[in-house]
C-alpha cells in the first residue's frame, strides 16, 4: 500500500505568495518549479503525477513539500552548497591584484581580462571571476573634477546651503550657459540592425550652419527656468537676461544666484548696485557640479538636440524654445543628493582599496 504523503496547510496569504512566486519571470527557475509543485499539491495532484509533469523523481516532490511544511515558503529556496573546493586561492588572487599594478604590456592603455590571463598563463575564466568577486571593472571608467581652490570647502557650504536651507521669502536661482549649440543638418530614420531590432539612425556627415548661446536660469523651489537664447556668450547678453528676469520680481525679496565664475559673470560691480537684493554665489574651478542648471542642461541635451538635424539657425532657436516652454509646462525640482565631492573616493592603485 503506497506511503500518504504529508497534509499540507496553507493559509490565503501564503497560497498568495505562492501563486506570485510561479508566476514570476525574474525568480530563479528552481524557486518558481518549487512554488508550483508546493500549488499542485494543495490542489490535490498525487506526487507521482507532479514527477511525471517536471521529470524528477518521487522523492524530490515529496521533500519539497516536507520542507514547506516545516519551514514555509523560506524552505523552498535553494540552501547554500559547499560545491567544488576553489582550484585558485589567496595566492592567485595577490598574483592578479599585483599585476595590475604594472604597466600593461605592447602599449596597452589598461589591463583586460585576456591580457592577465595570458600574462600569468591561467584560465581566462578565474580572472574574471576573481575580478566579479572584487567589484573590479577594467572597462569601465569615471572622470572627475577636484577644485583648487583653498576656499573650496566654505564656498560649497554656501551653495549646498541654499539648496538644503533656502533663506526665508528669498529666492534661489540657478543660472549658466550652454554655449556652441551647433545647427547640424543631417540625414535621420530609422534602421534594421542585424538582430530584427529598429533602432533611430542618423547620418554621420553634416552641414554646419552656425552656432548658437543659450543662457538659462533654474528656480531651485519650483524646477521652471528661463532661457534666452543669444548668438554670442558674452557680458551684455547676460545682464540682459538678468535685467528681464529680475524685474519682474518683488525687489524686497532677496535673490540668490548661483553661477561659475566665467568671464561673464565677472566685473559686474555696477549691475549689482542697482539691484542690491540680488547675490551672487560663485562656484569655484572644476566644480561646476555644484550648479543644478548643469543637471537641467544634461536632460536639455540628450532630449533636445541629439540625433536631430537642424537646416539653420532659426530652426535650432525654435527648437531651444519649444523645448522651455514645454519643459515648464511641468516643471519638478531636483533634490540634492550629492554626499561627497567628486573624487574624494580616488585612489592612485587598486592596491589601496584592497587593503
Amino acid at each position: 500500500m503506497p506511503k500518504k504523503a504529508a497534509t499540507i496547510n496553507c493559509s490565503a496569504e501564503q497560497q498568495a505568495e505562492l501563486r506570485k512566486l510561479a508566476a514570476s519571470r525574474t525568480q530563479d527557475v528552481r524557486l518558481v518549479e518549487h512554488a508550483t509543485i508546493i500549488l499542485l499539491s494543495i490542489e490535490g495532484m498525487q506526487n507521482k503525477d507532479i514527477a511525471e509533469r517536471f521529470g524528477i523523481r518521487q522523492n524530490t516532490v515529496s521533500d519539497i513539500r516536507k520542507r514547506f511544511i516545516n519551514d514555509g515558503i523560506p524552505g523552498l529556496y535553494d540552501q547554500p552548497r559547499s560545491g567544488k573546493p576553489r582550484k585558485y586561492d589567496k595566492d592567485f588572487r595577490d598574483r592578479v591584484l599585483k599585476l595590475l599594478e604594472t604597466d600593461p604590456p605592447g602599449g596597452h592603455a589598461s589591463w583586460n581580462g585576456a591580457l592577465i590571463a595570458d600574462q600569468l598563463k591561467t584560465s581566462l575564466h578565474a580572472v574574471w571571476r576573481l575580478l566579479r568577486e572584487e567589484g573590479i571593472h577594467l572597462s569601465r571608467k569615471r572622470n572627475w573634477y577636484i577644485s583648487t581652490d583653498p576656499q573650496f570647502v566654505v564656498k560649497s557650504v554656501d551653495i549646498i546651503g541654499l539648496y538644503l536651507n533656502p533663506p526665508l521669502n528669498a529666492m534661489v536661482i540657478s543660472v549658466s550657459e550652454k554655449p556652441r549649440i551647433q545647427a547640424l543638418e543631417k540625414q535621420t530614420g530609422y534602421v534594421k540592425v542585424k538582430n530584427g531590432k529598429i533602432v533611430r539612425a542618423y547620418q554621420r556627415t553634416c552641414k554646419r550652419h552656425g552656432a548658437l548661446n543659450l543662457f538659462d536660469t533654474l528656480d531651485i523651489a519650483t524646477g521652471k527656468g528661463f532661457g534666452k537664447v543669444t548668438l554670442e556668450k558674452n557680458r551684455p547678453d547676460f545682464l540682459l537676461l538678468m535685467d528681464e528676469f529680475v524685474k519682474e520680481l518683488p525687489r524686497e525679496n532677496e535673490i540668490h544666484i548661483i553661477l561659475d565664475n566665467d568671464y561673464p559673470h565677472k566685473n559686474i560691480d555696477a549691475w549689482l548696485k542697482q539691484h542690491p537684493n540680488v547675490f551672487f554665489h560663485d562656484t569655484q574651478t572644476f566644480a561646476s557640479w555644484l550648479n543644478q542648471i548643469e543637471i537641467w542642461f544634461g536632460i536639455f541635451s540628450r532630449k533636445s538636440l541629439r540625433g536631430v538635424g537642424f537646416e539653420n539657425t532659426t530652426r535650432l532657436r525654435s527648437a531651444i524654445e519649444a523645448y522651455i516652454d514645454f519643459y515648464n509646462q511641468s516643471p519638478r525640482p531636483f533634490i540634492w543628493k550629492k554626499s561627497d565631492v567628486n573624487g574624494s573616493h580616488r585612489r592612485d592603485t587598486i592596491d589601496n582599496f584592497r587593503h
